[in-house]
């Protein structure tokens, strides 16, 4: 009953937006195939993203949002009969618009969490336009080449202000890359040098990205730097180019306080059920934790990567749990947005609700660990229960060694972990003797 009155409420709200916009309305709903270029009006700035339509009919419509060799692929529906609906897939926001007497396609991208009152961020997109930020004959030739790594300063009065690293790949006017942060990364993102200035956008369903700033004249520093994450935060960065700048050791960030060994908690799972640790189900099992939210980008990506790897290696004798903190402290809820988690990557691992997505809420409610640094955050425990790793964030594919890396220890790690004895395993065939 909860989630039918979630969706009724979701069809009254973009309704409302479509008759709020009676320049778009009375259009047809159908997109035309090919490529797309739209652009995010954040407060004053413009943020460039493009996609593809695939589809003649609405029934077989796809949106594809192309950023670099990534691809995102996206279900095309309506709401209220004449609006096009794009649901963002596992995070709870949506592409909202109509196509109007040009036709370009207008709307917002906004929020479906209830009640939630962020912002929504109005677009326009006009088909045939495959560049990003430039018309290439508009090209202006660029001061320097910016491929490697850059150490990105975050300029704020906290102390505590992590920085980042960018790594960067440029042909011609052309510049492609990730910015790496002690949290995750920001998905691949694409863009263009022109002169002394560069710019770079990414857009993949979460809030869309942007980073622009100034090449000094040495070649090497950036100045007036400026990282938006959609319409939340804003920071300031100065940069160097330095290609041997690392970020701390995702390792060591997260960690369990003195005295503590093992991990304890009980959450609801998505019926209810409250799961432990110390249930039967993984006692000498190798488990794998995470801490995710299906809010979070780096967190989809997580399990992009554990879903297909558990689904290959359960029957080794390990299990997995994700505890999923989610954008509002309601159980019915989480089982619509993790239940939409568990659905789009054939999650076949437990899957727990932890609260409200906060980090010093995860704090609180997993005591044994130092902090929540990130969402996610990944905890390995042997088979005797005690934790054995702890990873703060995830390294993307895009992240080109650093994601290898990963992979390898993650792998060697388990691998190792599933090779030793389970301590359970002669109680039992003990205790079975004795009955018998």
């Amino acid at each position: 009953m909860k989630n039918t009155l979630l969706k009724g409420g979701l069809q009254i709200s973009l309704l409302s937006l479509c008759l709020a916009n009676p320049s778009l309305a009375n259009q047809s709903p159908v997109l035309k195939e090919g490529r797309w270029r739209g652009e995010f009006k954040v407060n004053e700035t413009r943020v460039p993203f493009n996609f593809e339509i695939k589809g003649k009919t609405l029934d077989e419509s796809t949106l594809t949002l192309l950023n670099g060799t990534r691809r995102d692929d996206f279900k095309i529906s309506t709401i209220a009969g004449d609006s096009i609906f794009v649901k963002m897939n596992t995070y709870d926001a949506a592409l909202v618009g109509k196509v109007d007497e040009n036709g370009h396609f207008k709307g917002v991208y906004k929020s479906l969490v209830p009640n939630f009152r962020g912002n929504a961020l109005p677009f326009e997109a006009e088909f045939g336009k495959t560049y990003r930020h430039v018309d290439p004959s508009q090209n202006i030739k660029p001061a320097t080449n910016l491929s490697g790594k850059w150490n990105v300063k975050i300029i704020s009065k906290d102390p505590n202000a992590a920085n980042s690293v960018a790594i960067l790949e440029q042909k011609g006017n052309k510049l492609t890359g990730v910015l790496m942060t002690v949290v995750g990364d920001t998905r691949e993102l694409e863009g263009t040098i022109q002169g002394n200035e560069f710019k770079l956008s990414g857009f993949t369903g979460p809030s869309p990205v942007a980073i622009k700033g100034t090449i000094n004249p040495d070649l090497k520093t950036i100045s007036d730097g400026e990282i938006s994450f959609g319409i939340y935060v804003t920071q300031k960065f100065e940069a160097s180019k330095d290609n041997k700048v690392e970020l701390p050791d995702p390792y060591k960030l997260t960690f369990l306080k003195e005295g503590y060994k093992k991990l304890d908690f009980t959450f609801p799972d998505l019926n209810g059920k409250p799961v432990s640790l110390s249930d039967d189900k993984y006692k000498g099992k190798v488990v794998i934790v995470e801490i995710i939210g299906t809010w979070c980008p780096n967190c989809t990506d997580q399990t992009r990567f554990l879903a297909p790897w558990y689904k290959a290696n359960k029957q080794r004798g390990v299990e997995a749990i994700a505890i999923g903190f989610e954008q509002k402290d309601d159980l019915n809820y989480a089982k619509y947005t993790l239940g939409k988690l568990r659905d789009f990557f054939n999650i076949e691992y437990d899957i727990v609700f932890g609260g409200i997505a906060d980090k010093k809420v995860a704090t609180e409610k997993l005591a044994a660990l130092n902090r929540m640094a990130a969402f996610p955050t990944t905890i390995i425990i042997d088979r005797n229960g005690d934790v054995r790793e702890i990873y703060t964030g995830y390294t993307g594919e895009v992240t080109g060694k650093y994601f290898k890396q990963y992979t390898k220890k993650f792998n060697k790690l388990l691998d190792g972990l599933i090779a030793e004895p389970n301590p359970y395993e002669n109680s039992t065939i003990t205790t079975a003797s004795i009955k018998k």
